[in-house]
């Protein structure tokens, strides 16, 4: 066993769209006590503004290739390009994955 070992054993696994859960609202209130649900409103905006970042620096690249390049990879522009312009409070990560799932199984239903 050498010392990157641990390492190997845990791999990160893709990210799904988890939304925390609102805090629960303390017994008693303290006077230097933060409000919960402004704490929670930010943190919400922070995660979906970084997961819209994270997918522009994955997939916005990709439309350097071309056309076919992006079919090998199972990809296509108009499909980045519509999920790119999504809103903020859709995971575009998510939807590019739904449509890709339905353009699939609409090309199994034709064969």
């Amino acid at each position: 066993m050498s010392q990157y070992e641990p390492l190997h054993h845990h791999q990160p696994q893709p990210t799904q769209a988890k939304h925390s859960t609102p805090p629960p609202q303390p017994d008693f209130y303290m006077p230097a006590m933060p409000p919960l649900e402004l704490i929670h409103a930010i943190e919400t905006l922070l995660h979906r503004y970084l997961r819209r970042r994270r997918f522009r620096q994955r997939y916005l690249p990709l439309l350097a290739h071309d056309d076919h390049m992006l079919d090998d990879m199972n990809h296509q522009r108009d499909d980045i390009l519509w999920a790119s312009r999504l809103p903020l409070k859709e995971d575009a990560e998510q939807a590019l994955a739904e449509r890709r799932a339905q353009r699939k199984a609409a090309r199994e239903k034709l064969c």
